[in-house]
């Protein structure tokens, strides 16, 4: 069961990673005009790369609050960090698996959608 003093955070967290697809597909977009559809479908992939491990990250983590549920706050990130860095991990082993990807166009709409955290304060006021 989760708790209801959680929501706040989780709801902040969610919003983020709505921030943070909302790069990507703008990143994507601006890839597939400029350089075509092979690209563009590397940049998403690589904002997607970024975006679904966050998402299952803030699932987990911000599942309980306050300090009489350290150790259950404690273990649900844990395991939400956990299952982001493996999910991180599959999805690059399936998109080089699966797909030609163009390595400059997914590089680079990973590593600014998984920069956007940085400079959410500035659309937050969390």
């Amino acid at each position: 069961m989760q708790n209801r003093l959680a929501n706040h955070f989780r709801l902040a967290a969610f919003k983020l990673i709505a921030l943070q697809s909302v790069i990507a597909v703008v990143c994507a977009v601006f890839v597939f005009v400029g350089w075509g559809v092979n690209a563009g479908l590397s940049a998403f992939a690589g904002g997607l790369v970024s975006v679904l491990p966050n998402f299952v990250f803030a699932a987990y983590a911000f599942r309980f609050v306050g300090a009489s549920k350290a150790k259950q706050v404690f273990a649900s990130f844990k395991r939400g960090n956990g299952l982001k860095f493996l999910l991180t991990i599959l999805l690059f082993a399936l998109i080089f698996k699966l797909y030609p990807v163009m390595f400059l166009p997914f590089f680079s709409s990973f590593v600014l959608v998984m920069f956007a955290g940085l400079f959410a304060p500035v659309f937050f006021n969390h």
